[in-house]
């Protein structure tokens, strides 16, 4: 089970390192713009994220 784990953590490394590589600028804009969103605004995006992560893989495994 941990060495799954190690590699989901790589995988999830790989995958956020695409967009700043590729688009940096951009990146930088997003960044910032999240920056300014209200707490309560990041939570709810946060747990959607995890939400819709764990109906994937449930529906993958």
């Amino acid at each position: 089970m941990w060495q799954e784990l190690g590699i989901a953590l790589c995988l999830v490394l790989v995958l956020e390192g695409i967009l700043p590589f590729l688009y940096p600028r951009h990146w930088r804009g997003a960044v910032m713009q999240a920056a300014r969103l209200p707490d309560r605004r990041l939570r709810l995006m946060g747990l959607a994220s995890m939400l819709l992560g764990s109906a994937l893989l449930y529906l993958l495994h």
